[in-house]
């Protein structure tokens, strides 16, 4: 009898939680749909905020504003997890003219972390383009009182295929391709040498007697991205840096060859923001009725570049996350499991937000007799530290999912080189088929915070999604503005997030582990080191 009504009372805890994740979709839904307010989300965001470079003022107030908003959804232990980056930037004005041999106003942007001008710079281009150390011999006694096109012109780059774009079910179909993983330390170790070219080449002109150095963006269409990452403390360049539209760029180019060279007048009136060298993470909860059984966790980049709101890049998938939060709280949740919330800082400078949750909640990589990385080359060095030593809470993260891919509708899950989760993943998405959230594909991602996860053994995924403009285009660029989101890909993908949180979040067994990587073997042992110094 004793067994009898303890299998009864199992049946009565269990049948509760299979019937909420079955009436839940519903909820969802209705909510998602009826209720939805991911687009008020993300036109704060980038029209009212704007862009969000890591630790600028702008970035702070999205900190505050996003942390308010989850505290006025219901959510529980709001809070703001620092981590030590390094100088705050914002552009208050710039402006880049050709003076002679005409007057041409050019489109540019000042290079981030860069210093101002003082007053106007007026001064003559020359065409010096470098990629390696062994370049500076060319140009030695050529560059004093000159800006310096430190980028080889090139041609016009014509697209031969549509920007905007839709996947289709054969695009879809190539994803479910299983790619093994290569190990080439010596190309990590070029990658790491490389981090220090920036510097390098701000030495030299500096030594040279420039006063200004441009580089070409590298998409044509009048976009510049303004992308720099000399952000520490201690590192910031001496001159000032001009990212200038491909097409300006060689324009300048080809009347400096046939000369004379062309005059510019540069205004950049740039600042820093030193008070607080910190940057912050902004995490939020839905608590767990079972405080043993773990958490599962949602994550999107809220740092952007300058050149325009940051918009898909990643407004699009931090209003995403935000709303998955909210339709579940407001339809009361009650998971099993805690669902966590983290907006990342520090994204597009090397991952760097997520990296610090990882190292302060999940895992330590290399010895402490290794040399300390910051910035960049934490970034390139970081995969290459042995051994992996998990923390006390490295079992308790289940399972972490990521948007970063723009606004586009998402199509499904990349499993991540864990074919174990393909078949509860294809049972997750089926509610949503007719949404067409269907495909599980097993290849790996990169670029984005869930890949250092991954790199220590938590089953972390990111979210296929329609690609729409977003590499062509939009990524980065002075066009990354709320015009460019798509609302009803948004809504479905908020809705599809909490589907997915709360069946991970309430599954009976947690998702499938990955081992804890140890140092793998070199893929290709008889490989000859490339020549990159």
């Amino acid at each position: 009898m004793r067994r009898l009504l303890l299998a009864t009372a199992a049946m009565l805890v269990a049948v509760p939680a299979i019937a909420q994740d079955r009436t839940a979709i519903n909820g969802i839904i209705d909510e998602g749909t009826n209720q939805s307010q991911v687009m008020l989300t993300a036109q704060h965001l980038t029209d009212v905020i704007g862009p969000r470079l890591t630790n600028s003022p702008q970035a702070r107030v999205a900190e505050d504003w996003t942390a308010k908003r989850f505290t006025d959804w219901g959510l529980t232990n709001v809070r703001k997890e620092g981590f030590q980056f390094g100088r705050g930037w914002s552009i208050e004005r710039s402006s880049v003219r050709m003076t002679t041999p005409r007057t041409v106003q050019l489109t540019t942007i000042p290079i981030a972390w860069t210093p101002a001008t003082t007053g106007a710079l007026v001064a003559p281009v020359i065409v010096a383009p470098m990629v390696r150390e062994r370049d500076f011999d060319k140009w030695r006694g050529q560059l004093r009182g000159k800006i310096v096109m430190v980028t080889q012109p090139g041609t016009g780059d014509e697209p031969t295929t549509p920007d905007f774009k839709r996947l289709t079910g054969e695009d879809l179909s190539k994803l479910d391709q299983f790619q093994q993983p290569r190990y080439d330390p010596a190309a990590a170790d070029r990658r790491l040498k490389r981090a220090d070219w920036a510097r390098k080449l701000d030495a030299f002109l500096k030594a040279e007697g420039a006063v200004a150095f441009a580089t070409k963006s590298y998409r044509d269409g009048k976009l510049v991205t303004g992308e720099g990452y000399q952000f520490a403390v201690g590192e910031t360049p001496s001159m000032p840096g001009i990212e200038i539209a491909a097409e300006d760029y060689r324009r300048l180019a080809r009347l400096a060859k046939v000369g004379p060279a062309p005059t510019l007048e540069v205004v950049h009136d740039v600042r820093f923001h030193d008070a607080d060298t910190q940057a912050y993470n902004v995490i939020a909860e839905i608590r767990g009725t079972d405080p043993a059984a773990g958490y599962v966790m949602a994550g999107a980049h809220l740092d952007s570049w300058v050149a325009a709101d940051g918009a898909a890049d990643n407004a699009a998938g931090s209003a995403m996350i935000m709303e998955a939060a909210r339709i579940l709280a407001k339809t009361g949740a009650r998971p099993r499991r805690t669902i966590k919330f983290a907006l990342w800082a520090a994204e597009e400078q090397g991952l760097l937000g997520s990296l610090a949750y990882i190292e302060r909640h999940l895992a330590r990589r290399g010895s402490t007799s290794d040399p300390q990385l910051t910035g960049e080359k934490l970034y390139y060095g970081w995969s290459n530290r042995w051994p992996i030593t998990p923390l006390a809470g490295h079992r308790e993260l289940t399972a972490y999912f990521n948007i970063d891919n723009g606004s586009g509708k998402l199509r499904g899950l990349y499993a991540e080189r864990n074919p174990a989760v393909v078949s509860t993943f294809r049972e997750w998405l089926a509610p949503f088929s007719s949404m067409g959230a269907t495909t599980v594909a097993v290849q790996p991602t990169g670029g984005t915070d869930h890949v250092f996860m991954q790199q220590v053994g938590i089953p972390a995924f990111q979210f296929i999604q329609d690609p729409l403009d977003y590499f062509p285009r939009i990524h980065h660029t002075s066009v990354d503005t709320f015009d460019h989101l798509k609302a009803d890909d948004m809504r479905q993908g908020s809705m599809v997030l909490a589907h997915v949180l709360l069946s991970a979040a309430n599954a009976e067994r947690t998702l499938p582990r990955p081992p804890v990587p140890q140092k793998p073997v070199t893929t290709d042992p008889f490989a000859y080191p490339a020549d990159d110094d």
